[in-house]
């Protein structure tokens, strides 16, 4: 059972309440977030348990949960998740554009910055810290790159994304970001989850190559576990034995996603498909399947990126997906 407090419940409410249910036989799990602290209660769900918890004065509701991601899922909260970054509304009707380089470079990302945000993107992204395969890859220009995406937010007004690797990064990258993303490769760094749950910031999950769906959302449950209830989850391809495409896009994990789960879904199809050119017709199925956002790669001189250039729209490649998006995305009675 999940035991909701009251906004501003006391620290002896709280223990109170963590009495009652200890004395029920369960043992307890404080989450205590920056408005409001939540308890589970470990064992198996009663109704009349779930009755006498929620004639505490201090206690808001109580939810019987079935599903191991209990703070995720459905059971817990049957409207869908909608919040907002700045001026843009994450998981409403308006499904949003999320577009920029892999990476962010000295000479390209401003002039990238004012290209996406004409056509239409409501949020930047770049790489500031980049994970590499190869060590000997490009790996970021740190905090540099931060001072050159705080730069582009001053000149086009668009919220900022970007990928934080470790505990260590966390304090630098929020000093500068509106968003914070956790990348494939750190779905299930749990003390990076931990630590980012604690945080005053919407969290972009990325799943990772290798995961179920329900992998997925027990990393988003660490988030939300942790106080963090603004968390979107993000679709980026997974590993197949495919190897024509970068990933196999798993279109199928938006609506099943969206069902098990209240949380936003968005799809990258520029990792998906590691190729430019399939990045548009993906993007529609991704819309059609009931996607709220986009992650797309736009460059504006993609045979020079230092990083994932193939899979990178130029900025008029970009503008020219916008209309077809639109129309699917009326057809299924959303706006872009």
């Amino acid at each position: 059972m999940i035991v909701v407090m009251n906004l501003g419940a006391s620290v002896e409410d709280i223990q109170e309440v963590e009495e009652k249910i200890t004395q029920f036989g369960y043992s307890v799990h404080r989450s205590t977030g920056k408005k409001r602290t939540i308890l589970g209660a470990i064992g198996l769900p009663r109704e009349e348990v779930k009755e006498l918890l929620e004639g505490i004065p201090s206690v808001e509701k109580v939810v019987l949960v079935s599903s191991p991601y209990k703070l995720v899922s459905r059971e817990f909260k049957k409207e869908r998740t909608v919040f907002k970054v700045g001026d843009v509304e994450i998981g409403g009707d308006k499904i949003v554009l999320i577009a920029g380089p892999c990476a962010v470079e000295r000479r390209s990302f401003l002039q990238a910055a004012e290209a996406v945000k004409k056509a239409g993107a409501d949020i930047l992204r770049g790489g500031a810290y980049k994970p590499r395969s190869s060590p000997y890859s490009f790996q970021g220009l740190e905090e540099e790159g931060l001072k050159i995406m705080a730069e582009a937010r001053e000149l086009t007004g668009l919220p900022l994304i970007t990928e934080v690797l470790d505990q260590h990064s966390i304090e630098i990258v929020a000093k500068y970001v509106d968003i914070i993303q956790v990348g494939a490769r750190n779905m299930q760094n749990f003390k990076l989850l931990k630590e980012l749950g604690q945080l005053d910031k919407p969290v972009l999950l990325k799943r990772g190559m290798s995961a179920t769906i329900e992998e997925w959302l027990m990393a988003a449950e660490y988030l939300l576990s942790s106080g963090n209830e603004r968390v979107i989850l993000c679709e980026r391809g997974i590993r197949t034995f495919e190897t024509y495409t970068r990933n196999t896009l798993d279109i199928s994990a938006v609506p099943v996603a969206k069902e098990l789960s209240h949380l936003p879904v968005f799809v990258d199809p520029s990792h998906g498909t590691g190729k430019w050119k399939w990045v548009p017709p993906m993007s529609l199925a991704a819309i059609a399947a009931g996607a709220d956002g986009l992650l797309i790669e736009v460059h504006p001189f993609p045979e020079e990126a230092l990083c994932d250039g193939s899979q990178s729209l130029v900025p008029q490649k970009f503008l020219q997906m916008i209309e077809p998006l639109k129309g699917v995305a009326q057809t299924v009675g959303r706006t872009l």
